[in-house]
């Protein structure tokens, strides 16, 4: 049986206060102004790999990644913007939001009318600052809260943003905690967003936590945590490990985790791959969610499973992107996300990795008619003992060497627990064997 010990790994979670520690960790973070390229994901990545076999890989820019080129590095030290009265209107120190990301330098007076393109509000939610990102065409703009961009009159306004966009790299990150076996886990969230709590600072804190506790502890799979910027990041990492792809069991993008919503989980492009499956019964167990096909939209999943690579990688969210009104806005603050949504994200993720570790095929060494468990002390009395009895006999009838017990699970309609469970009780006696020895 594999040694991987979810269940202690979530009692010392608890015991640590994940929740908390999640959150704490995200308020460190959401202060760095980051974008696809700069040090910003580098000292993101620094703080992210604290406790961690964190291994930076920096891309140089112009570098080809499949059908993508890696752009030209990008940072900021200063950016503000000025009204005729000389009163500052927007400032990076503020927020990060405040600036365009990947805006090109500028130093210039202009007119309204010359400045206003460059302008970007949300009319619909007035007091938020929106967030915007330029990193694939030149361009520069500031982001407003609409109330205060309505109140703009006439006259000449300075502009300054003191940035830089020359050769350099993009960085990601990569960790790997290795197994009893080479086959490996994927747990993969984006790095590039600045000041998003749910979008996406959450994932981070969520994985680097579950990486750390996951280094404390034996598991079977190989483990291969990766912090990249969004799409283009994912790209790089597939274009420079596709010799590897095949050692890929299982995958997952953790996004959003952070906010009130119920679970929801986003399919592979496969649709039933173990991971799909597993997520779909330990949700089933946990309340309310939401289980949704794949689509080619979202997150860097749409990356892992194109069809050239087809990989097993679902995602993991609460709301979707794009269905809560504080998606992309300064309104995705510190107050959005909550360390009791963090910690049930992470129990969610724990579940069905344990699924995962657990779930194998057995072979019934007493398949002709039905063994007697009575005489070998598998049998009690009481309901536990009722539904531990079930088990065993599911577990027993479809042990045949090609029903894995996340497939007497879902047959059965038994928690997996209690299915691996049975199958732990029936490997200490003479009736039951894993096939892979």
């Amino acid at each position: 049986m594999s040694r991987f010990e979810l269940d202690d790994l979530v009692q010392r979670l608890r015991i640590d206060a994940a929740g908390k520690a999640m959150h704490e960790q995200i308020r460190e973070l959401y202060p760095i102004c980051r974008s696809t390229t700069g040090d910003g994901v580098r000292e993101t990545l620094r703080i992210l790999g604290r406790g961690l076999p964190l291994r930076i890989v920096e891309v140089p820019s112009g570098t080809r990644a499949l059908d993508w080129v890696v752009p030209q590095e990008w940072n900021v030290r200063a950016a503000w913007l000025k009204d005729p009265a000389g009163r500052t209107i927007a400032d990076l120190r503020w927020s990060n939001l405040h600036l365009v990301g990947h805006s090109h330098p500028v130093r210039a007076r202009m007119s309204l009318a010359e400045l206003r393109p460059h302008l970007h509000s949300l009319p619909e939610h007035p007091d938020w600052i929106p967030y915007r990102s330029s990193v694939y065409r030149p361009d520069w703009g500031f982001c407003l809260p609409h109330r205060l961009l309505s109140t703009l009159l006439p006259g000449e306004y300075e502009v300054v943003i003191d940035s830089t966009l020359s050769d350099g790299s993009l960085s990601y990150g990569e960790v790997i905690l290795p197994g009893e076996s080479t086959d490996e886990v994927l747990l993969s969230s984006h790095v590039c967003h600045p000041s998003l709590c749910n979008d996406n600072l959450s994932g981070l804190a969520l994985l680097s936590l579950l990486g750390r506790h996951l280094a404390g502890v034996t598991h079977r799979f190989t483990y291969r945590l990766l912090f990249a910027p969004v799409t283009i990041g994912a790209i790089c990492w597939l274009a420079r490990n596709e010799s590897d792809l095949g050692r890929i069991r299982h995958g997952l993008v953790v996004t959003l985790v952070g906010d009130s919503g119920p679970i929801t989980y986003k399919r592979s492009r496969r649709g039933n791959a173990p991971i799909d499956r597993a997520f779909a019964h330990v949700l089933a167990q946990r309340g309310p969610h939401e289980i949704r096909d794949f689509e080619p939209l979202g997150y860097d999943e749409r990356q892992f499973c194109s069809p050239g690579f087809d990989l097993p990688v679902g995602c993991l969210m609460r709301t979707p992107h794009g269905e809560f009104p504080e998606y992309h806005t300064s309104a995705d603050d510190l107050e959005f996300v909550t360390p009791r949504a963090l910690e049930d994200s992470l129990a969610a993720v724990l579940a069905a990795l344990g699924v995962l570790e657990r779930d194998r095929c057995y072979r019934n060494l007493a398949a002709k008619g039905e063994p007697q468990l009575g005489r070998r002390g598998l049998l009690g009395s009481g309901p536990l003992a009722s539904s531990l009895g079930r088990a065993m006999a599911w577990v027993l009838n479809l042990s045949d060497g090609q029903h894995s017990l996340l497939d007497i699970a879902e047959r059965s309609r038994l928690p997996f627990a209690t299915i691996h469970e049975a199958a732990s009780a029936l490997c200490t006696t003479d009736l039951l064997r894993p096939v892979d020895g």
